[in-house]
């Protein structure tokens, strides 16, 4: 008799494993499923033809094609070799579990793997400060993302990146660099480190923070899995900062869900001839950020538990004379 979905999926945790490898993230319908009947009953619901409650008939049937199920024997495989690699999966109800990404609602995560330290988010939303921007950033740039990292970190708080070139990999150094928490929140496996320039920066992550991602390990990044994680960016961390990003840059999506969502935003302010300037005053401009100039902006942004000024002394954030060099 060959192997179902359910022989390989009895149980909620499993079942959410198994959906995180035959569904994209950030899928509404399958959000929708997955909250009212919980995983186990959604992969049924997969596999068989018959009503799926709230959707119509045809709706059901096109949903169904979207997930390209594969054989069950293969996927028990692909279990298998997971739980023995030492990746963690965490799923609601978990202890370790962050809460904030329920504000996701019908496009909350159907879980999480991780790599590192866990217990990182169970920490309170207002530890998490998000530090996102463009990946060619300018050495203004690097300068004050490195800044603003330290600062985060000497407050005790997380840096929250994507682990990308430019503002995103200097905030993890700095935090790094500082002896702080940070969290690189990835867009493929996290037994994947990518960009593959980043190994040895997320490799270090991995063993004193946290990789994580909703995608399974061995997953390649996409665009839409990178647009997909911006909104886990967004809603994990109480406050997101954006140093610089073009009139394009995937971080503006980072901060356009912020704000949906009801977090604070911050914007770092460049020079108006700078192509890298025009996101965050974009952000300015349009009322959706708030101006990030100083270590006092910062803490005006993350709130409660002022951001130290033992290790950081800076008046204003601005590049030092001459400013250094940025090699991308």
């Amino acid at each position: 008799m060959m192997a179902s979905l359910s022989d390989v999926a009895s149980d909620e945790r499993t079942a959410r494993m198994v959906l995180s490898m035959l569904v994209e993230p950030n899928d509404p319908v399958t959000g929708r499923i997955l909250a009212r009947l919980g995983a186990v009953q959604t992969l049924w619901l997969a596999e068989h033809d018959g009503a799926v409650v709230g959707l119509s008939p045809v709706d059901a049937q096109v949903w169904r094609d979207h997930l390209s199920v594969p054989d069950a024997k293969e996927l028990a495989a692909r279990i298998d070799q997971v739980q023995q690699s030492g990746v963690r999966a965490l799923v609601p109800g978990d202890s370790d579990w962050p809460t904030a990404v329920d504000d996701l609602g019908e496009v909350a995560p159907y879980l999480l793997w991780t790599r590192g330290a866990s217990s990182f988010l169970s920490r309170p939303m207002s530890d998490f400060v998000t530090i996102a921007g463009a990946r060619a950033c300018t050495s203004y740039g690097d300068y004050v993302a490195r800044e603003l990292a330290s600062s985060v970190a000497a407050d005790e708080r997380v840096v929250v990146a994507g682990g990308a070139y430019g503002i995103e990999g200097a905030s993890h150094l700095a935090a790094l660099a500082a002896g702080g928490d940070t969290i690189a929140i990835l867009a493929n496996g996290v037994d994947r480190p990518y960009p593959v320039g980043h190994r040895d920066l997320l490799d270090r992550v991995a063993d004193v923070g946290l990789l994580a991602s909703e995608v399974p390990p061995g997953a390649v990044p996409s665009r839409h899995r990178v647009i997909a994680r911006a909104r886990l960016m967004a809603a994990l961390s109480s406050a997101t900062v954006i140093v610089e990003a073009g009139g394009r840059s995937g971080s503006l999506v980072v901060a356009q869900r912020a704000a949906e969502l009801g977090r604070r935003v911050g914007a770092v302010p460049g020079p108006v001839t700078s192509a890298a300037s025009v996101g965050p005053h974009r952000l300015l401009r349009d009322g959706i950020a708030s101006l990030v100039a100083d270590t006092s902006d910062l803490a005006s942004l993350v709130g409660p538990g002022q951001v130290s000024r033992e290790r950081l002394d800076m008046e204003q954030v601005r590049p030092p004379s001459p400013a250094p060099t940025r090699t991308l």
